[in-house]
């Protein structure tokens, strides 16, 4: 078990490679299997994340609560038409990809769960829109997604990447943190850049509750994916500009891990705090559920 994200480091130093490359070797010994075997499985998992993003901007449907859907093909017609955006066209494109992947899970559609269904579209959203940009292959987005798996195991490890036991910052913060570090690694970034976008990341999103609208994972999760996305792209950006985590990676994660444990019950994904007792979040309930 890879307890930390200095291990993380460590690792890719002593193989003198990429966190995702070092990543790769560490999970073919542990399952006793080739690294092209690994490589191969990641690949499948990237396959249907552009999949799920592709369905979700070309063929939108209304989530099966109704409260979502659409929105993600509104902004990627926005973003295209719009010559002058505020966030710039690589954001935009990368939440409208993110959003898009949320609303397919809203719709039951197939997704990969990265790390969870709720924090969905955060990941594919960002490394699709780097592909996009550096004309990246499918090979090297399935090492970035390794380095996304080790920053993702170190964080369930020292914190968790369950709404329920932790709040969204444990979910789409999570999410964030892994895009970041493998968009970092993508753009030729060092294994100490990655960590400090991983640390900027959660510092970002200490304390974001988990509060889902009638207990469905469409709002306000889908523009939290959106949140998640952009916040995944700055940051990386700063730590590629060498700006430093005052606290290091480690420690933050721990700190999010006792946040989430201090969080009441009610803000974490029970539905009984937050938006979901909002005057419009029960009659919303009501109208779904009869409730």
């Amino acid at each position: 078990m890879i307890g930390s994200v200095e291990t993380l480091i460590q690792l890719a130093h002593d193989n003198n490679s990429s966190i995702g490359r070092a990543m790769i070797k560490y999970e073919a010994n542990l399952k006793q299997i080739s690294e092209a075997d690994v490589l191969a499985q990641m690949k499948h998992n990237w396959h249907v994340m552009k999949e799920s993003i592709q369905t979700g901007i070309q063929e939108p449907k209304k989530s099966k609560g109704g409260l979502i859907g659409g929105e993600a093909r509104k902004l990627h017609d926005y973003c295209a038409a719009q010559p002058n955006l505020l966030s710039g066209a690589n954001i935009v494109g990368a939440v409208s990809y993110a959003m898009a992947v949320a609303e397919v899970n809203a719709t039951m559609g197939r997704i990969v769960a990265c790390p969870t269904a709720g924090s969905c579209g955060i990941v594919p959203g960002v490394l699709k829109k780097i592909q996009e940009l550096d004309d990246l292959t499918d090979e090297q987005i399935a090492e970035a997604l390794m380095t996304c798996a080790g920053f993702g195991m170190v964080i369930a490890h020292k914190a968790s990447v369950s709404g329920a036991v932790g709040g969204c910052q444990a979910e789409c913060g999570a999410a964030s943190a892994m895009a970041a570090a493998a968009a970092v690694e993508l753009r030729g970034g060092t294994p100490e850049q990655a960590g400090e976008a991983c640390a900027m990341v959660i510092k970002n999103v200490m304390g974001l509750v988990c509060d889902p609208v009638a207990g469905l994972v469409e709002v306000p999760c889908a523009k939290r994916n959106a949140l998640g996305a952009s916040l995944a792209m700055v940051m990386a950006d700063m730590a590629l500009a060498d700006v430093k985590s005052v606290i290091p990676v480690d420690e933050v994660i721990t700190a999010m891990g006792a946040v989430g444990r201090s969080l009441p019950e009610t803000l974490r994904e029970t539905a009984r705090g937050g938006l979901a007792v909002t005057p419009t979040g029960l009659a919303l309930n009501k109208k779904i559920f009869g409730e």
